[in-house]
């Protein structure tokens, strides 16, 4: 549990490759649905025969970002990179 004052991640900018299954709607639904994640933002950036390269933008509270790796991998996806993060003190 998050102590008062403890950083925690409001958004996360990812470069994420997944495949083309599931659709771009569907994939942003199922990110959308954990806990921490109150917002998803995504934007195709390229496409080629097997897969779509996306800049995904999340926004909550308090992003997990090893949830994120792990659920995001499930839904066959893989994070390339962290483009940006923004880091706020805990204040509940």
């Amino acid at each position: 549990m998050k102590e008062l004052g403890d950083p925690v991640i409001k958004e996360l900018v990812l470069d994420v490759l997944k495949q083309h299954a599931p659709s771009l709607p569907k994939f942003a639904s199922l990110v959308c649905e954990l806990e921490c994640v109150d917002m998803v933002d995504i934007t195709l950036v390229e496409m080629n025969e097997q897969t779509e390269s996306l800049k995904t933008v999340l926004n909550g509270n308090s992003l997990d970002f090893e949830e994120l790796k792990n659920y995001m991998g499930k839904q066959g996806a893989v994070i390339h990179s962290v483009d940006q993060v923004v880091v706020k003190k805990n204040e509940e």
